[in-house]
């Protein structure tokens, strides 16, 4: 029902974009003042739509996870990792998507040390896939009484929500399962009880926690596909670099590494270190507009370059 009702909605796209371009095209010939700047909008939506035609792999069209972890920086990385992870709910909440928190660790001071979130909607795994990768933050420091300017990191992890259409097969002898309290707040279950669960994959060290439920064993289940997801996520990638002999997404969480750069002072300016693609609304950005992005990367995977149309957007 889910891909029926994906199709339905490709179908009526197709038909009404080829109606309101029959429309414009006329009202151009009358010399409607306010046809052009339609028609400009419609081919943006056109290239949108042609792009997620290209999500077509095997877990594009699944929901999927959203990892962020804070990395060199302290209290500023900690702080800009939670401004990611609101960065990454705007965008998901502005689609439509629903958000399912699973796990948080805050920071000592500010901000989040790690954070989990399960993207739910058709399509969460093919656009975020293209964020996975560490993230710059360039800033007048707010913890700094002297106002100097900072330089903070964070990455981003995706992987793909494993599905019953996907077969991911874990020795129970490779996984390692500790329990402990949750974090956070919480009242006083939180305290008194292990909740939370960690499995950990020995042969490859992959690790999930979930401290989501009340329940160890609901927990338990959730940290169980999660670590699935990871592997799976794990073998999409060790394919595509044979493939492609790409370089692996997951590196150190500092400098040389980054996909982007968030520069806030002295100047403001959003730039995509893949694409080129930049922005000097930096507010809008960090609001969840992320579209110009995501499309050019996906751009770039398919076509092998970024799309002309993608300009700096004031």
């Amino acid at each position: 029902m889910q891909e029926r009702t994906a199709l339905e909605d490709q179908l009526t796209a197709i038909g009404r974009i080829e109606q309101e371009l029959d429309d414009q095209i006329t009202m151009i010939e009358l010399g409607v003042a306010d046809a052009e700047a339609a028609l400009h909008k419609l081919k943006a939506e056109v290239a949108r739509r042609e792009l997620e035609a290209l999500l077509s792999g095997e877990a594009d069209a699944n929901d999927s996870y959203l990892e962020v972890h804070a990395g060199a920086g302290g209290t500023e990385s900690q702080d800009w990792a939670s401004m990611l992870l609101r960065m990454y709910t705007r965008w998901a909440e502005q689609h439509g998507y629903k958000i399912e928190w699973i796990e948080e660790t805050e920071g000592e001071a500010a901000g989040i040390k790690s954070a989990t979130v399960q993207v739910k909607g058709r399509n969460a795994f093919g656009w975020l896939r293209t964020e996975n990768g560490v993230h710059r933050l360039v800033r007048i420091s707010p913890f700094d009484a002297n106002a100097r300017r900072h330089t903070s990191f964070a990455s981003v992890n995706i992987y793909p929500v494993v599905d019953d259409r996907i077969n991911v097969d874990i020795k129970e002898a490779d996984v390692r399962v500790d329990t402990m309290r949750a974090g956070g707040a919480g009242g006083q279950h939180v305290n008194k009880t292990e909740s939370a669960v960690r499995l950990t994959h020995i042969p490859t060290n992959i690790a999930v926690v979930c401290q989501n439920d009340r329940s160890q064993h609901r927990n338990r289940a959730q940290a169980w596909q999660m670590l699935r997801a990871r592997l799976y996520e794990r073998e999409l990638k060790l394919r595509e670099e044979k493939a492609a002999a790409e370089q692996a997404a997951k590196t150190d969480i500092g400098w040389g590494h980054q996909i982007r750069s968030y520069v806030l002072q002295p100047y403001q300016m959003v730039k995509d270190l893949r694409t080129g693609v930049q922005t000097s609304n930096t507010a809008a950005v960090l609001d969840g507009d992320l579209d110009q992005f995501m499309e050019a990367a996906l751009a770039q995977k398919a076509f092998g370059t970024a799309p002309k149309d993608v300009e700096d957007v004031e």
